[in-house]
């Protein structure tokens, strides 16, 4: 896997699978900073929406919470329809990623 995006270098940063919300979040220093929302179908989550708090922004943290969201998706035996604009951006640019899209 090729990982072309900056390196987080904020606090203690987490990211958190929210089932009851159909979210991932990403906290740093306990503080929630971000999110990507899905939809889930059986076992294919449609990634909907990436949003990271602009006070936040450029420091790696969208990455981070995708690459973390898309390690658990493949740890849960799921696939993933990327919707989000930015999650087929990462996929494209981490072709490691690549065997998680749904057909």
């Amino acid at each position: 896997m090729t990982n072309s995006e900056p390196t987080v270098d904020t606090g203690d940063v987490r990211v958190t699978h929210v089932a009851g919300e159909d979210r991932y979040a990403i906290t740093v220093d306990g503080r929630r900073v971000g999110l990507l929302d899905y939809r889930r179908h059986g076992d294919v989550l449609d990634l909907d929406h990436t949003e990271i708090d602009p006070a936040f922004g450029g420091r790696g943290l969208g990455a981070h919470l995708v690459r973390d969201a898309l390690d658990d998706v493949r740890s849960r035996g799921f696939t993933v329809r990327p919707r989000c604009s930015f999650v087929r951006k990462f996929i494209e640019r981490n072709p490691g990623y690549a065997d998680l899209a749904a057909p």
